[in-house]
């Protein structure tokens, strides 16, 4: 897949234009991702001076990206007469989500095992939480008279 991913609220608490903490698990989530071949751009209004502080300071925790504000590395307006921010991707992680944004594993749940977010909801109210992507969870089920 190709995952666009916001910066500031996302991967780090938003204090633009300067860098906030990390979201908790989110350089690992995403470099998991990475490692299983998922294409990682940095999607943010980040431009300039500020937007190499922000791939540096992901670079320094190990997490490279495929892009920047762009569908491939080398795309610019000189070789793409079309060029726009509007990217070409199949996911986009922002903390201005619809909904909000979800917690880290619950993005790599989605991502990696193919869950929807109505799954996981459903999921939740259930009591049915599958933390291994089997579709099995590992709680037992409670007879009537343990409610």
């Amino acid at each position: 897949m190709i995952i666009a991913v916001d910066f500031d609220g996302t991967i780090v608490e938003n204090k633009y234009p300067e860098i906030g903490r990390e979201q908790p698990f989110a350089i690992e989530t995403l470099k998991m991702l990475a490692a299983e071949r998922h294409r990682l751009i940095l999607w943010t209004c980040r431009e300039g001076k500020l937007l190499e502080e922000a791939l540096q300071w992901c670079r320094d925790r190990g997490l490279e990206f495929y892009a920047a504000n762009g569908d491939y590395p080398e795309e610019t307006t000189d070789n793409n007469p079309h060029f726009t921010r509007k990217l070409k991707a199949d996911l986009f992680i922002d903390d201005r989500n619809v909904g909000g944004m979800p917690d880290w594993g619950t993005i790599y749940r989605m991502v990696s095992h193919g869950k929807k977010w109505h799954h996981i909801i459903e999921e939740a109210y259930s009591g049915q939480m599958d933390y291994t992507g089997t579709g099995r969870s590992h709680r037992q089920k409670k007879h009537w008279w343990q409610f």
